[in-house]
């Protein structure tokens, strides 16, 4: 997967008593990916002499290309800096709808505080300073050192705090083991080995085998996981959420794209019908399976980031983690998943319901992605402004 050319950064400053302080000038910053704050501290702190805490994202300036060139952000700093700052206008701390814990003027200090007062019960102390790594309105992640290793916290927003429950649910399988969570926020042992972007086909085939070991071992117990707060993806839910978000783009689509799309609307019912006869019932949907949310080395994995965890159809997971393989791989990693289940459910046909289901999880992450804009504040809706289009045209695709 190719990745942007770096970009440049500025830090409006603030300190904990929500004195705004100026602007830093714009420093080069070596990861071109927003959320990832750990180079955007490092640069700063060489800068300023103090190590600032990223906030929240203010502005985000592309090139003419759609590459990032500047990202402005709010930051949280002990004391002033030695270090001059141009004047800032506007209020940077002026409250807005949907803005995330973290991402107010003491938010990441409440959250440390609970995650070592967490440690602390358990016997395990920290070693260092707490090291901030991702920050952005689905989460925000730091890396803890400690007398047992390596910690990861975490915190989501709450239409994904059901994540921490449900790890502790799915222990006994390769999922992140949890050491402690409260509303919203878990802290997480540390997993050897690497995000698995860039894998081989042998593991993307090992992905697939451990998500339906999962789903096989949780499909009894759609109670339970609906009383953790799991999101419904069912069919006729499922009708109800995607209606909506295409009347909302339905004029910015092609007339093609726009016809293709209600004809899979007005089919619901039907399609509905065929995918049961596939033999496949509802069950764990992990809501995001791609191969960058599996972590480990050679065959031993580890499946991350429940948060998008639903309950609708297994093969919803399909189309998120094949969408970005050459057609081969994917081809070959469809094969497999059909051959997986048919093994685990004898006479289902998974091949079937793979194609009844290509439009139907698009318009899901068309629906998922509104859901995001609906529930983010609005200096962050440009990381997913243009997904629930981007989506509903890949549903108009695989629908004709």
């Amino acid at each position: 997967m190719g990745r942007p050319d770096a970009r440049r950064a500025e830090l409006v400053l603030c300190l904990a008593d929500g004195t705004v302080l100026g602007s830093t000038p714009s420093f080069a910053v070596t990861s071109p990916w927003a959320p990832e704050v750990a180079p955007v501290c490092d640069a700063a702190t060489v800068l300023l002499g103090e190590r600032p805490t990223i906030l929240r994202i203010l502005e985000f300036v592309a090139r003419p290309d759609g590459q990032p060139d500047l990202t402005r952000y709010l930051a949280e700093i002990p004391r002033p800096p030695a270090a001059a700052l141009r004047p800032v206008t506007g209020d940077p701390l002026a409250p807005v709808p949907h803005r995330m814990p973290w991402a107010s003027v003491g938010g990441p200090a409440a959250l440390l505080g609970w995650a070592a007062q967490a440690l602390a019960v358990q016997g395990i102390e920290l070693t260092g300073e707490a090291a901030q790594q991702r920050t952005w309105n689905l989460s925000t992640l730091w890396r803890l050192p400690t007398t047992q290793g390596t910690v990861w916290l975490k915190a989501v927003p709450p239409f994904f705090a059901h994540e921490g429950a449900l790890l502790e649910r799915l222990a006994r399988h390769a999922v992140p083991r949890v050491l402690a969570r409260s509303p919203g926020a878990v802290l997480l042992a540390e997993i050897p080995g690497d995000d698995l972007y860039d894998h081989e086909p042998a593991q993307a085939r090992a992905m697939v085998d451990l998500l339906v070991d999962i789903q096989r071992d949780q499909r009894s117990y759609l109670a339970e996981l609906f009383r953790l707060g799991l999101p419904d993806w069912r069919m006729p839910a499922l009708r109800d959420a995607v209606t909506p978000v295409f009347e909302r783009y339905a004029d910015a689509l092609p007339a093609s794209d726009r016809a293709a799309v209600a004809s899979v609307l007005a089919g619901w019912d039907g399609r509905t019908a065929d995918l049961d006869a596939c033999g496949l019932s509802d069950m764990l949907v992990h809501g995001d399976f791609h191969p960058g949310n599996v972590r480990g080395s050679g065959g031993e994995l580890v499946l991350l980031d429940w948060g998008d965890s639903g309950i609708g159809h297994p093969l919803l997971d399909e189309a998120a983690f094949t969408e970005r393989m050459p057609r081969p791989e994917a081809d070959a990693v469809r094969a497999h998943w059909a051959d997986v289940w048919a093994r685990t459910v004898p006479g289902s046909d998974a091949t079937r319901a793979m194609t009844l289901l290509s439009p139907i999880a698009a318009l899901r992450q068309a629906a998922v992605y509104q859901g995001f804009l609906d529930r983010v504040e609005p200096d962050e809706r440009f990381y997913h402004r243009d997904d629930p289009v981007r989506w509903l045209e890949r549903a108009a695709a695989v629908a004709a």
